[in-house]
């Protein structure tokens, strides 16, 4: 257990900041609408609309990390098994 732990603390921080990546990079809050640039086709006029769409932003990375983190830190409260074979 106490080797596992980091392990998956470390897979969880770097698939998080591969998940950031991918999806864009966003240097602000995460957001769940994104808007985009609609000309209207009989009017000439631009109007704004909003996707739904998951934009994950620094804050995700953020508890991403922190949770990584806290998982190594959990793996230091396990001790050690010692091998008591005497053969």
């Amino acid at each position: 257990m106490k080797r596992i732990l980091p392990i998956i603390a470390l897979v969880l921080g770097l698939s998080v900041t591969l998940y950031w990546a991918a999806a864009g990079a966003n240097r602000g809050w995460t957001k769940t609408s994104v808007p985009v640039k609609t000309l209207d086709e009989v009017t000439g006029i631009e109007g704004i609309t909003y996707q739904k769409r998951f934009v994950p932003g620094l804050d995700f990375l953020g508890c991403g990390w922190l949770g990584a983190g806290i998982l190594a830190g959990v793996s230091l409260l396990f001790r050690k098994t010692i091998n008591t074979n005497t053969t």
